[in-house]
């Protein structure tokens, strides 16, 4: 369920435009304008007012924004203002150009891959084409690495069945061939790639009811136990994005303000893009395993205009 709080009577496209120009006008931008009116619109509405500005002010919005904003606050200003498929595709494209060792950057793909409905996922592939002149799949090969490349090749290039249809008998048979699997160790089987990156999420998490209630561990438990690699890494955040997307996204949150510092990247993306989707429901997750509010948390680790959209976002902010 969404957190975007949306005014019950929205003003129309051409006066938020007005309002938001207005806003750039002067010595200083009126960051708390811009918050209120694009912080409470969805998607639809947010492009519809780029239209609009477009139209009337001969300029991009989004320009006129990275001209305006500066640090934390202006990236998650323009990730918000993006179309959501065209935001993911810059973000896998950004993700998989990054020279980090480790492959915790990486599982921005999955989330894309396994966290979205299949059509999400289609509209991020084309767009990726038309902005990157490759394809997605292109670039994993190229800058990653079999085993791992393979399986977010795979991730992404498949369609899944977008309906709740669930066949037990499969569940019982592929929970099977998982576990055969996982007692051998080869996370690179290929059925255990098929397995998770084509089948409909309804069907995974049935497989994974019935591996847990036959053998005593969860998937995920016991692709653990096969070691630390970069490929269990990465498979175990398969299973939970697609078992469990609220608690995972909980984590991502929890992750990104841990320790000293904060991931503010992390942060944004997660709220970003899960604010019009499972945001309340990641809430409660998040209250459940760290005994503290979502919102504290974040008002905790983060200041000024920055903090002010993200609780915007998270519906704490008239």
């Amino acid at each position: 369920m969404s957190t975007i709080r949306v005014p019950e009577e929205v003003p129309t496209p051409i006066q938020d435009s007005s309002r938001l120009n207005q806003a750039f006008q002067g010595w200083g931008t009126d960051e708390k304008t811009i918050v209120s009116i694009l912080g409470r619109r969805n998607a639809t509405q947010r492009r519809e007012i780029r239209q609009v500005y477009q139209q009337v002010y001969k300029e991009s919005l989004i320009g006129r924004l990275e001209a305006e904003l500066s640090g934390d606050f202006k990236n998650a200003v323009i990730l918000w203002m993006l179309d959501p498929p065209k935001r993911d595709a810059k973000l896998a494209n950004e993700v998989l150009k990054m020279k980090k060792k480790g492959v915790d950057h990486l599982k921005v793909i999955i989330e894309i891959a396994c966290a979205t409905s299949p059509h999400h996922l289609m509209a991020v592939r084309q767009i990726y084409c038309s902005l990157f002149d490759c394809s997605l799949e292109e670039d994993i090969t190229t800058y990653i690495s079999s085993p791992l490349g393979k399986v977010l090749v795979n991730l992404v290039s498949s369609y899944r069945y977008d309906g709740e249809v669930i066949d037990m008998n499969l569940a019982k048979s592929e929970a099977a061939t998982l576990r055969g699997t996982i007692e051998k160790k080869q996370l690179d089987n290929e059925y255990l790639v098929l397995i998770l990156s084509t089948r409909n999420i309804y069907q995974l998490r049935a497989t994974f009811i019935c591996y847990l209630q036959t053998y005593g561990n969860s998937l995920y438990q016991d692709i653990k136990s096969c070691g630390s690699s970069d490929l269990a890494s990465i498979l175990r955040a398969v299973v939970w994005c697609i078992d469990a997307p609220e608690k995972y996204f909980a984590e991502v949150v929890r992750a990104s303000i841990a320790g000293i510092g904060t991931d503010e990247d992390s942060l944004t993306r997660a709220i970003v893009s899960r604010a019009e989707i499972d945001m309340m429901g990641i809430r409660g997750e998040y209250y459940n395993a760290n005994k503290i509010s979502l919102d504290n948390a974040v008002l905790d680790d983060t200041s000024g205009d920055y903090e002010n959209f993200l609780m915007t976002l998270l519906g704490t902010r008239a």
